[in-house]
């Protein structure tokens, strides 16, 4: 019997620097569950590259000539298959903006292989990704802050504890399942929570509430 062998993530790499975009196609080919399928040099290039390529998953860098990363998902992100954004620089000001034009990850070119490849791995499943640098600030945040009251929302209305816990665990990247694994209850239990979450902070997915949370101090 022929063992069944998983279809690759097929991802496009953009990126103005040749050495960097052989760099990570390099590192990336180590893996055999994931295949760069296209490379472009520029913005410019890459919704032609995309169309043709038709990838599961877009890396993208944010700072090219012609047109920037943020600005080619601004302009055409309807166009795009989930995108993780890629930068030299830890910019705050960078990974809010690129959420708000659609963004589902932010990463620095210096990760890992193995943080590169697991970011793409949950990207492609449907899930949001943060830097790593986020994600330890969100867990130390919360360490520090262990039964501090939320801020308030315009309305008074409050998230609790365990809401807060879960927004960081969401911000940091983590699906309702291994929030679930993570805290303790069931995943139906952080589901009940992922929607009274969006609605105390009244928006209608989950990067939206992490950039509410990051904008009210939940985060």
């Amino acid at each position: 019997m022929t063992a069944h062998v998983p279809v690759p993530i097929r991802v496009v790499l953009v990126d103005d620097q040749m050495l960097v975009r052989s760099g990570i196609s390099g590192l990336l080919a180590l893996t055999p569950d994931i295949r760069v399928v296209a490379e472009a040099a520029d913005g410019a290039a890459a919704l032609a590259v995309v169309a043709a390529a038709r990838p599961d998953v877009l890396l993208l860098d944010i700072r090219m000539p012609q047109l920037s990363g943020i600005a080619l998902l601004q302009q055409s992100a309807a166009l795009l298959p989930p995108t993780i954004l890629l930068t030299t620089f830890d910019d705050d000001e960078a990974l809010l903006d690129g959420m708000r034009a659609g963004a589902k990850g932010f990463l620095l070119k210096d990760i890992s292989l193995e943080r590169l490849a697991d970011g793409i791995r949950a990207v492609a499943a449907g899930a949001t990704v943060f830097r790593p640098a986020l994600t330890e600030r969100t867990r130390s945040a919360y360490e520090s802050s262990a039964g501090a009251p939320s801020p308030l929302r315009d309305d008074g209305e409050r998230l609790t504890a365990r809401e807060t816990e879960v927004l960081a665990l969401m911000a940091a990247g983590f699906n309702n399942g291994e929030i679930a694994t993570a805290l303790g209850p069931s995943e139906g239990t952080i589901k009940n929570h992922v929607s009274s979450i969006l609605a105390k902070l009244g928006v209608r997915d989950r990067v939206r509430a992490v950039l509410r949370g990051l904008e009210l101090g939940h985060i």
